[in-house]
């Protein structure tokens, strides 16, 4: 007997996912390298070895740490060497062991073990708990199919507790961590409370299968397997309340779309195509389809929104924090504001800011969100030639989504966001569609109320919204998409705002990015000139914030490596850390130039002065014009020189002048592509000036489009041009007598400064932009 061994050193044969109760006998398969050896180790000691269960099946060479405390001291009945290398081998368990220590000899696995005696006997509480468990036994094999008669009567023979024990443990169907817990209760009477836990689950089981399965019978007479079983699943989750799986998902999603708040419409489709979504097979591959669009459903604010804050001095206040100057815009911002709060209700405005890049229109969007207290989210459409990025793709496509629109709108997770659509002047259309015409929906509040969104397929309301967007050249937008929006220009800054603007925000917050102080480098206001002028050349501060940065680097070395308390960066110390000056501030001509005179020009980056040259000598009245113009441009030229034909006369020029003289107009910056009616003076100038030898006024700048008869017509970007003869040191333009009304959009600084002449005919624009001929002096 092995009764009389307590201690012994026998090899191990980890098992993976099953275990073997003393008394009982199991064939194994064992394939392991290492548990090979083990029973050929065993075979030479006696036939025993113990047997350890792993926690883990996926581990291919266990530790100590991977196997169960507890196992069977086992003996080798018999074992066969199969063709493909696994031996298959009989055991027959004999006692609960302990394991007390591992040792691993790199090609087997050897356990010193502690072996539990067995007691034998049965007392008057053991005797009672035994009868009880054989009474349930008799009762569970009736009821199942799995239980043996067999085994029923080798248990009633059997006196000792300790193998009535193990063999119900081993005919019972339990999961292995159960048997495993069977395993190490070494007092039988525990042991034998534990059996009666687990064998009325099991009947209590029985029963609801059998009470499951007469109530699936009468439903499913006439149907295939595969519904049978699934409706036998959703029977055994009703009856063991069961939440998980595919009922728990449907309740749950059920419960978020009652409490989403969705329109009449909408609720009544998710409950629609949830109840499809129910019927259908989890494999099934529409299933992960409605499972999304149900989630976008939930997902997406239907009447969630942020109370507007409608104090208007606080919301001028936040204003004013975030950006200096933009009068228009705030007073816009402000006005909209107090409407609101006099009626409680109206409709977002469609606003658009229009300016060169570097101006602050999309942080200015920013801050409207931030006065108005709404959610900020930003699209951009830059680039965009696909219609389904505005309203969404078709179910039936695979990957389909909503558009971004709508995607927007669950990142806001309010029905109030501001709303910036970014770069609308930049949006593209081919094959796939034309975005902007999408838009037009969009930016209409009296359709958008009801926008249709592909994917969604039921209306969405964007009249909450407040759109905001941001042009660099509206002159690119289509028509019917430009008259939905209210157009809120913002050329550019002047001279004196940079300063502002570079003191009060770009300058403070790049040195907190460099991890210095306002003691540790004070700039002086001539140097911020400095770096104004000469080193940058914009309508907007982009530039001028880059070039700020660099200053707070350079005086971050200087900290660091010369170990100065304070950088103080005056006019001189600016070319030392920027480099010698990248532009010549005032770009007015040095002298009075014959055929040379200074047009005003509007770009995308603002205003900027535009030299136009003429060069008249003797030839066969040929024209040529260079510098990369546009037709609209070399059409001023044609007009311009064909007035100066029919006025030769009293512009005392030689009437055959056209068939003597070659003509050349050129405008510098060749590589740049230049078009627009408005260097139509300009040219007519330069031309009578070459033609004439009467010099042009190097401090006059002009700026209209010229007709054939000689009329000025207007022209637009007043402002950004006016800005741009103030910036190259021009004192005096001309405009047309009809933009008088737009002199007041110059800002007064600039105003100040200039000498505004305005002309309704080019004999006007002579008199003030040529110098007397010597002739007459």
């Amino acid at each position: 007997m092995v009764d009389q061994y307590q201690e012994r050193r026998v090899p191990l044969l980890p098992l993976r996912g099953v275990l073997i109760f003393p008394g009982a006998i199991m064939h194994l398969d064992v394939g392991r390298e290492k548990s090979v050896k083990a029973l050929e180790e065993a075979k030479q000691n006696d036939q025993f070895l113990f047997l350890a269960t792993q926690k883990q099946t996926t581990k291919e060479d266990p530790t100590e740490e991977d196997l169960y405390r507890i196992g069977t001291f086992a003996k080798i009945v018999q074992s066969t060497k199969l063709a493909n290398g696994t031996v298959r081998v009989q055991v027959e368990g004999l006692q609960r062991a302990s394991l007390t220590g591992f040792h691993d000899h790199g090609d087997v696995l050897v356990a010193d073990i502690q072996l539990f005696e067995q007691d034998g006997k049965a007392d008057t509480e053991t005797e009672a708990l035994m009868r009880t468990l054989l009474s349930m036994y008799d009762q569970f094999s009736k009821q199942s199919k799995r239980a043996s008669q067999e085994t029923l009567a080798t248990l009633k023979e059997t006196t000792a507790p300790e193998q009535f024990a193990d063999l119900i443990a081993a005919n019972l169907t339990l999961k292995l961590s159960q048997k495993q817990t069977l395993l190490e209760f070494i007092d039988v009477k525990e042991r034998l409370q534990k059996l009666i836990e687990f064998l009325g689950n099991e009947q209590e089981v029985l029963g609801l299968e059998k009470k499951i399965g007469q109530r699936v019978k009468k439903s499913m007479e006439k149907t295939q397997k595969e519904y049978y079983l699934r409706e036998q699943m959703k029977a055994i989750q009703k009856e063991l309340g069961d939440r998980e799986g595919k009922t728990g998902e449907i309740a749950e999603l059920k419960e978020k779309i009652e409490s989403a708040e969705m329109p009449e419409h909408v609720y009544e489709k998710a409950i629609k195509e949830l109840s499809r979504y129910e019927k259908m097979p989890a494999n099934a591959g529409e299933s992960s389809i409605l499972r999304n669009y149900l989630d976008w459903l939930i997902q997406l604010p239907w009447t969630k929104q942020t109370e507007d804050q409608l104090d208007v001095k606080k919301a001028s206040k936040i204003l004013d924090e975030d950006h200096y100057g933009l009068e228009k815009v705030k007073e816009r911002v402000l006005e909209y504001l107090a409407v609101r709060k006099l009626t409680n209700s109206m409709k977002g405005p469609i606003l658009c800011l229009a300016g060169p890049p570097g101006v602050g229109k999309t942080s200015l969007a920013r801050s409207i969100a931030r006065s108005l207290n709404r959610k900020f989210v930003r699209m951009s459409l830059g680039g965009v030639r696909d219609e389904a990025e505005i309203r969404g793709h078709r179910r039936t496509y695979v990957g389909a989504m909503p558009g971004r629109l709508i995607q927007g709108m669950k990142r806001a997770e309010t029905i109030n966001p501001v709303f910036l659509l970014d770069e609308i002047d930049k949006m593209a259309n081919d094959f796939r569609g034309d975005p902007a015409s999408a838009l037009l929906e969009v930016l209409d509040p009296e359709q958008n109320n009801t926008f249709s969104d592909h994917y969604l397929e039921e209306a969405y309301d964007l009249s909450n919204v407040m759109f905001i967007t941001t042009a660099n050249n509206i002159g690119t937008i289509p028509g019917p998409l430009l008259d939905r929006m209210e157009i809120i220009s913002i050329p550019g800054y002047t001279e004196l705002e940079k300063k502002q603007i570079a003191r009060n925000y770009l300058l403070p917050k790049q040195v907190k990015e460099h991890g210095l102080t306002k003691s540790q480098l004070p700039v002086k206001d001539e140097a911020l000139t400095k770096i104004i002028r000469h080193y940058t050349r914009e309508a907007g501060v982009r530039n001028l914030e880059r070039q700020l940065a660099s200053t707070c680097r350079k005086a971050a070395k200087m900290v660091v490596m010369e170990d100065r308390k304070r950088v103080t960066v005056t006019e001189k110390l600016v070319e030392e850390m920027l480099g010698k000056p990248r532009f010549r501030y005032g770009m007015a001509e040095q002298e009075d130039q014959i055929g040379a005179a200074t047009g005003l020009a509007y770009t995308a980056a603002g205003g900027t002065t535009l030299s136009i040259e003429v060069s008249a000598v003797k030839g066969k009245g040929k024209l040529t014009l260079t510098g990369k113009l546009g037709d609209v441009m070399k059409e001023s030229a044609q007009a311009a020189f064909s007035y100066i034909r029919s006025r030769s006369e009293e512009l005392s020029i030689a009437t055959d002048f056209n068939d003597k003289t070659d003509i050349h107009i050129h405008v510098p910056e060749g590589a740049t592509p230049k078009d627009g009616p408005s260097a139509g003076i300009t040219m007519a100038t330069a031309l009578i000036s070459a033609l004439t030898g009467r010099k042009v006024k190097r401090e006059v700048g002009m700026t209209g489009e010229i007709t054939l008869r000689g009329r000025v017509l207007p022209i637009g970007g007043l402002k950004e041009k006016a800005m741009s003869a103030h910036r190259a040191g021009l004192t005096t333009i001309i405009i047309p007598k009809e933009n008088e009304k737009d002199i007041d959009d110059i800002p007064a600084s600039v105003r100040d400064d200039l000498t505004i002449v305005l002309v309704e005919h080019l004999d006007q624009v002579l008199k003030v932009a040529l110098n007397e001929s010597e002739d007459k002096k």
